[in-house]
């Protein structure tokens, strides 16, 4: 019997406003709402609810339903990010109501990950790292009142050392891509692994299939359009493995695939197809980990860190030019004096400017890679996109060190000693 285990990514940013320092002078505007863009934000999120949330978690628990008294139910996953549930929490509940019921049918399990869709792995020093996701995880609790067991981290960025502190973290396993440079020939995405020396397993993500869905679903020059249910299942019934990983965005369904190109009957045929299979499955990440053992170990330095974005699969989405590395670098500097403000307004801000969207927007790259990083971004050009982010951090950086001298001075005034 093969697992079929599906997971999907539920994201959105707090997009950045528009911004030159002078905008914030002389006024009593909340920082968040001076560097934040909240009617756009607005706006996207409810636009994606509209075509994405509450249509696709309507036919997900529909699907549950209609399985939940066979031997073999429908089963899948979810992670979804710290600022995609404010955003739900202010301006949609319905969205969340719907992820609750999927709580309560136990044939959904949630993941952990960072709160903040942060890039605080690739520091060296991770203590960021560690709250974001602790930080996360008590969300989890007390929105579902679940403990995740398994992470996926932002954009599946992956290398040893960040296993070994998930695992230190108390999770079992960690998701990443099932990309061939990390597989060493032999090795299949359709099997679990391990890192060296650890008992934390890694799920592999099988790319192929779960872009087949993801990216070529409705394009029309790919050789397998269209693709249906019955066809895909079959594909996955003639697959070896023991388990088939397929994972991608959510707004794969109604946003990025719109509900013209026959995504929403695909999505609601496919668990009746899959399970005309008798060697098919569903299964979650817990399920899986708990059902097979690791068949070898995975090895993944720093320097060749893995992430499921573009075709080179690595880190290059978010710091591949010289723009994304310099805004990287002024950004992580101002942990200390950021953490020294003892600020809470300051630390949210400092994290909001930490989630991998803004770099992403920054992205040069050409060919197809360029236009998905055109098609999320809302501004002008990646160029655009780093100028702005380098003048609210400026004016963010002046801001906490202002009120770190204004401490001292008071803590020390002229003449008082």
């Amino acid at each position: 019997m093969t697992s079929i285990c599906i997971y999907f990514q539920v994201h959105q940013p707090h997009r950045l406003k528009w911004f030159w320092p002078e905008n914030g002078k002389g006024q009593k505007t909340k920082l968040v709402e001076l560097y934040f863009d909240r009617p756009l934000n607005k706006y996207t999120f409810e636009k994606v609810a509209n075509k994405c949330y509450h249509p696709t978690n309507k036919i997900i628990l529909e699907l549950i339903d209609q399985f939940k008294h066979q031997k073999r139910k429908f089963k899948l996953s979810y992670s979804l990010s710290g600022t995609f549930i404010e955003q739900a929490e202010e301006w949609d509940k319905d969205v969340l109501e719907e992820f609750r019921q999927m709580a309560d049918s136990k044939c959904v399990e949630f993941l952990g990950e960072t709160y903040y869709h942060s890039l605080s792995s690739l520091f060296e020093d991770r203590t960021e790292f560690r709250e974001d996701v602790s930080e996360h995880r008590q969300m989890m609790k007390d929105l579902f009142d679940v403990k995740p067991n398994v992470f996926r981290n932002t954009e599946l960025l992956y290398h040893d050392e960040i296993a070994r502190d998930v695992e230190k973290l108390g999770f079992k396993a960690i998701m990443t891509e099932g990309i061939e440079r990390i597989l060493e020939g032999w090795k299949s995405p359709n099997y679990l692994y391990k890192p060296k020396d650890s008992n934390l397993k890694i799920l592999l993500r099988n790319y192929k299939l779960s872009d087949d869905i993801g990216y070529r679903f409705s394009a029309r020059w790919w050789n397998e359009w269209p693709l249906t249910a019955d066809k895909y299942a079959a594909w996955l019934s003639t697959t070896r493995g023991d388990t088939i990983n397929i994972f991608m965005d959510y707004e794969t369904f109604g946003e990025h695939q719109w509900e013209d190109t026959g995504i929403f009957w695909f999505l609601k045929s496919l668990p009746s197809e899959i399970l005309k299979h008798e060697n098919l499955e569903f299964a979650t990440p817990s399920e899986v980990i708990s059902r097979y053992e690791s068949v070898g170990e995975i090895r993944v330095p720093w320097y060749e860190t893995v992430s499921w974005a573009d075709m080179e699969r690595d880190a290059s989405a978010w710091l591949g030019n010289h723009m994304q590395r310099i805004c990287f670098s002024e950004l992580k500097n101002m942990e200390g004096i950021v953490r020294k403000s003892g600020n809470p307004e300051f630390m949210k801000i400092w994290r909001h400017l930490l989630t991998g969207d803004h770099f992403y927007y920054m992205c040069t790259k050409g060919w197809g890679d360029g236009d998905v990083h055109c098609y999320f971004s809302h501004h002008g050009t990646p160029y655009d996109a780093a100028i702005n982010y380098m003048a609210i951090l400026a004016d963010f950086k002046e801001r906490v060190v202002n009120s770190i001298c204004h401490k001292k001075s008071r803590k020390f005034p002229i003449g008082k000693f």
